[in-house]
């Protein structure tokens, strides 16, 4: 640090300040040091002697805000010959001392920009006074002001932070040329105005609350505007994230409901204008994937999440630029479009659809099958509006489950009178679990040539309290639709234990067999369920025997074989029934622990020259040491072949329907010889 003595020649020229009485100084910028003083200034600043005062490092307490003003002179210094009055206030040794400091640059020797302070006294001023300059210098807010003309006046630090160059006139500082305007107007009107804008700022575009006054300039008196600034950026940000959160998917970012909803209306707005040119046409395109409950039972939801994505993606890629592929819900998705000949444009997307979803599907690093049903409204054939579009598109993709599937159905008239048929019958269900309006029938199971009873299959029948009974073809869909089918089996379940309880105590030797749906053989709870039931109901396990399908095995991993291995462990039976109906893979015979194989109706009744098929399957399960049990025998000559082939055990209408437990418990007891062309049965105790 060079003392005033030291000085260089072009410097020490100045000593003459010395004799001057306002305090002059030079300021090191960088250093944030005082560099030269006069007496007067050593005076201000409390030193005895010039090197002390030089040697004091002000940068240790300065504050930020200071910081970044003094950065802001130095610019401006360097860029254009700027000069500065303001008021500050020092604290030499911690004591406050207000002046109007005169600023401009000198440079350094060395080539540094530095500042030359020159105070003057600022006479009597309240504490309110200066301590709104102090608050002016240091708070974030950008406080400005301008001519009308819109010429800079004067900049707080904030603000002169803000700006792109120094001499930047207001009308340059706003994106939207509109926005500034509008401002203009409401300025004119009121003389003041307050809007959230988007502004340009050294550190690029932001959004700033900007509010504007008419005041005039304390110095010229004449008008001006006074412009403050608050930085809402952040704020802006969230409602914008807020406002992208409620109009779209989370999981797949595809627009939601309320977006979808939103969109249509324009797609409407656009038909309506296009009168009266050939008309336009709008369609809602309900796609539902098929049996996704699957696959979120089978590799639990993090691996359906997963499959959600990717069929996002796919349908992304298969629709026009214009048209919307929204997330409606769950495993629903929908595409909203239009055009003049709106069915020639869904047959044309609708291969492109199914090629793209029939494509293999890896999900959770396994390979995954995806169908999808199709419901489909057109405005204005189905309806005005998108609530009532959405709904007969529901509609028709409910028709088209019911039709088997991975079909694309259009809306037609009549099918809300069905959909309210359904719902009635939901809630009836729903009722019908609560006060167990379910009974079981028993269709009894017969050994050889004597057809003597030797077991039976549980059958759930709906005792209707105004219908009468009603068969499970026209509820256990809609049960495994609408999730009752779990209640559903807890209840036959427990029932079938009962009641083989009973005919255990009094002494009949019978298997009882019940069928399993797949959800039911997928639900993480079956074996406590099971077992607690067993306990409860005091029945024998190893009288019972659950039937299962060959769909229900086809899982990709263990998960089959360990619950048939606990189930097994329970000391229940398995059997395979519809054998020859589905994947018919050999390999689950070897693999899974089964005791019993059930061969279906159609091999039973096939004709003469299909009946190779079941004389397989019989040799099937004498090399695999399996029970044979042949379902739909309904003529003595079928009975006699497959007798011949080596069958042990028969079902079918030649011997006896289904029956309520009494008439079976009647049978049971020898009271009655039920015609089966000629034969007769009887009860094996």
């Amino acid at each position: 640090m060079q003392s005033a003595d030291t000085m260089p020649d072009d410097w020490s020229g100045l000593g003459v300040l010395d004799l001057v009485q306002a305090p002059v100084w030079v300021f090191d910028i960088d250093r944030k040091r005082v560099y030269w003083a006069n007496a007067a200034a050593l005076s201000v600043w409390r030193a005895d002697v010039l090197a002390e005062l030089c040697s004091r490092d002000m940068g240790r307490d300065m504050s930020a805000a200071v910081a970044t003003r003094l950065s802001q002179y130095q610019a401006d210094f360097a860029s254009h010959d700027a000069r500065f009055n303001e008021q500050w206030t020092l604290y030499p040794g911690g004591q406050p001392v207000s002046l109007h400091v005169h600023y401009r640059g000198y440079r350094l020797p060395d080539g540094r920009m530095a500042m030359l302070c020159e105070g003057r006294p600022i006479g009597e001023h309240s504490p309110e006074s200066l301590r709104s300059v102090e608050a002016l210098l240091h708070t974030p807010m950008m406080i400005a002001l301008y001519a009308l003309d819109g010429q800079p006046l004067y900049r707080n630090p904030a603000a002169r932070a803000s700006v792109r160059r120094h001499d930047e006139r207001l009308a340059q500082r706003f994106v939207d040329a509109a926005e500034w305007h509008r401002l203009e107007r409401m300025l004119a009107d009121d003389g003041q105005a307050t809007l959230t804008m988007a502004v340009q700022t050294a550190q690029g575009e932001r959004w700033h609350e900007v509010s504007a006054r008419r005041r005039l300039d304390a110095v010229s008196g004449e008008a001006a505007l006074l412009v403050s600034e608050v930085d809402v950026t952040p704020l802006k940000h969230s409602e914008a994230r807020a406002l992208y959160l409620s109009q779209h998917d989370l999981l797949t970012g595809l627009p939601n409901r309320t977006l979808a909803q939103r969109h249509f209306r324009g797609l409407l707005d656009h038909v309506e204008r296009s009168a009266p040119r050939p008309s336009l046409q709008a369609a809602v395109i309900l796609i539902d994937l098929d049996r996704f409950k699957d696959v979120n039972d089978s590799w639990g939801h993090a691996a359906g999440d997963e499959l959600l994505v990717q069929v996002a993606k796919r349908l992304g890629a298969v629709v026009r630029g214009g048209d919307m592929v929204a997330r409606f819900g769950g495993d629903e998705f929908l595409i909203l479009l239009c055009a003049n000949d709106i069915r020639s444009e869904i047959a044309r997307i609708h291969p492109r659809l199914r090629q793209a979803l029939a494509q293999t599907f890896m999900v959770a690093g396994m390979p995954v099958h995806v169908s999808v049903t199709i419901g489909v409204s057109i405005h204005p054939d189905h309806g005005a509006d998108f609530e009532t579009l959405l709904q007969h598109a529901d509609l028709a993709m409910y028709q088209g489950k019911a039709a088997g599937r991975d079909t694309l159905s259009f809306y037609q008239p009549g099918l809300s009178e069905q959909l309210r048929a359904r719902t009635q019958l939901e809630d009836e269900l729903r009722e019908a679990l609560a006060h167990r309006q379910f009974e079981l029938f028993y269709q009894p199971r017969l050994a050889g040539w004597a057809g003597r009873i030797v077991g039976a299959e549980a059958l759930v029948r709906w005792r209707h309290p105004r219908r009468g009974w009603v068969l499970p073809a026209e509820f256990i869909p809609l049960c495994e639709a609408v999730g009752l089918i779990r209640e559903l089996g807890r209840q036959v379940f427990e029932m079938a234990a009962r009641q083989q309880a009973a005919w255990t105590a009094a002494g009949h030797r019978l298997r009882l067999s019940v069928n399993l749906s797949p959800t039911e053989f997928r639900d993480e709870g079956l074996l406590a369920d099971l077992q607690n039931t067993l306990a409860r109901t005091g029945c024998p396990p190893r009288m019972l025997e659950l039937e299962i399908t060959e769909s229900m095995l086809i899982d990709g991993d263990d998960r089959p074989l360990r619950t048939l291995q606990a189930l097994q462990a329970l000391g229940l039976s398995i059997a395979l029934d519809d054998f020859g109906t589905g994947y018919s893979n050999l390999a689950y015979l070897q693999r899974f622990p089964f005791s019993t194989l059930k061969i279906d109706r159609r091999f039973v009744q096939a004709s003469p020259a299909e009946r190779p098929l079941c004389e397989a399957i019989v040799g099937l399960c004498s090399a695999m040491k399996l029970r044979p049990v042949a379902e739909g025998v309904e003529t003595a000559s079928q009975h006699d072949w497959l007798l011949g082939l080596g069958v042990e055990e028969f079902q079918g209408y030649l011997f006896a329907r289904p029956m309520p437990a009494d008439e079976f418990e009647h049978l049971l007891g020898g009271g009655v010889a039920l015609p089966g062309e000629g034969r007769e049965i009887s009860a094996q105790s």
